[in-house]
């Protein structure tokens, strides 16, 4: 039996890697399914490669796996592309995008989706994706690309302004944290329906329903209550896991009636109330993780090698537990005409009325054998909608000077975040792009130093 060949880029993401292809592999409508694990990185590549045999001898399912650190081969005549990368890594770009901007006073806690870092890493990105989509378009035309790599927005952005491929990006935060909020009123996560629109990781819950019933209520309750909910899904070096607060969140929900789906370490970042250098008391009281990320990179690799050694001991069980990724579904519908219904990350072709044209919005999107199907929104609370629109310039204006080459158009998506423009004035500001540009050479295209 022969499936789709289905091409993982950034394969060296291992454990993500493991979990999708548990995923695909688990399908008894996809046997016989291939999945190309392709990494730049030969030592993680061999590691997901002995994973993914594993994978299928745990599962005892027909399939084959193939590894390669060539792109083109790789991709010569696949159907789907699952892209999972980080360019540039932790050192030393992500060690860039939160060292420099702390020397001029600015905090980030994630920094891979907006302000100085998310700027810099789309910058340093979208040429990759933008490389890799240009292969497509020569050997594979037809694939349909499932990018899983931040900054989301970014990126999707310029592929549907600089490519032909199909694209739809792939997100779990919809998911994740209607899992949570469940969790969190006390309510069976599997009797919970709900409509979600905006832009990813800034996306509202529009309807938030048990049986028809509006949750809301129970939501404003929870949200009324002391201490908030904290959740456990940071791993600690020691195997365990803390809790990271929810109160940015449930702030928001209180002040906007609606509640969003990224986590709140993540959306603090996004808006300019909640960390503030002379005011560290809000850090306390809506418990916002500074330098969140680095902590969780330096804990993952720290722990890299041992996870490497369970991994690849072949006389260790594998588990293979289904993830609540929406990557193998859009595969399974689109091979076998089983419509299903995910939240995914498209051009805003009038689907949200009150964002802009062609910028990437997070809807809920129809998948069959005929392709995707984005849904039509409509016309967003007006609050949400602008509050999007603070985000989605900085995004319009990083797409803009990596597909033009202009500079200035740097200067103007930090002029123009929230939470930078908070913190820091003009000079600071152009000073800051100035010197992280800089570090960043050789990572970003040389257009941009022109």
């Amino acid at each position: 039996m022969v499936g789709p060949r289905v091409v993982f880029v950034g394969a060296g993401s291992t454990v993500f890697a493991r979990n999708l292809m548990g995923d695909i592999f688990s399908r008894p409508t996809l046997a016989g399914v291939t999945v190309v694990l392709h990494d730049i990185d030969p030592g993680r590549l061999a590691t997901s490669e002995v994973v993914g045999h594993k994978v299928l001898a745990t599962l005892g399912v027909p399939g084959r796996v193939e590894a390669t650190t060539d792109l083109r081969a790789a991709l010569a005549g696949a159907s789907y592309v699952i892209t999972m990368f980080q360019v540039g890594g932790y050192r030393p770009s992500t060690v860039v995008d939160f060292e420099i901007p702390k020397r001029f006073g600015l905090e980030q806690t994630i920094a891979d989706t907006l302000g100085a870092g998310g700027i810099m890493r789309g910058l340093r990105t979208i040429p990759v994706l933008l490389d890799v989509c240009r292969v497509m378009e020569e050997v594979c035309p037809n694939a349909v690309l499932l990018n899983y790599v931040n900054p989301m927005s970014m990126l999707c952005w310029a592929v549907s302004r600089a490519s032909s491929i199909r694209t739809i990006g792939l997100c779990h935060s919809v998911q994740h944290t209607a899992s949570q909020l469940a969790g969190d009123i006390g309510v069976p996560v599997d009797e919970i329906s709900y409509l979600c629109a905006g832009i990813n990781h800034m996306a509202f819950y529009l309807r938030f329903e048990r049986n028809g019933a509006d949750l809301y209520p129970l939501i404003a309750k929870r949200a009324g209550e002391f201490p908030l909910p904290s959740r456990g899904d940071v791993e600690r070096s020691d195997g365990g896991f803390e809790g990271l607060s929810d109160a940015v969140r449930y702030e928001m929900f209180r002040r906007l009636g609606y509640f969003v789906t990224e986590s709140s370490e993540h959306f603090a970042e996004y808006v300019p109330w909640f960390i503030k250098r002379d005011r560290p008391d809000l850090l306390d009281r809506f418990g916002v993780p500074l330098d969140e990320y680095p902590r969780r990179c330096e804990r993952q690799i720290a722990g890299w090698e041992k996870l490497r050694s369970r991994l690849e001991d072949p006389s260790a069980q594998l588990r293979v537990v289904p993830s609540e990724e929406y990557g193998s579904l859009v595969i399974n519908a689109m091979e076998t005409g089983e419509s299903v219904t995910v939240y995914g990350n498209v051009p805003n072709t009038g689907l949200i009325s009150n964002l802009p044209d062609g910028c990437c919005v997070e809807v809920p999107v129809v998948v069959d054998s005929a392709g995707l199907h984005p849904q039509v929104i409509g016309a967003l609370p007006p609050q949400l909608a602008a509050l999007m629109q603070t985000n989605v310039n900085v995004q319009s204006l990083t797409v803009e000077a990596s597909l033009t080459g202009k500079r200035e158009h740097v200067y103007h998506a930090a002029m123009l975040d929230p939470h930078t423009a908070a913190e820091l004035d003009l000079d600071q500001i152009w000073a800051l792009v100035d010197e992280m540009m800089e570090a960043h050479r050789g990572w970003i295209p040389e257009a941009l130093y022109a």
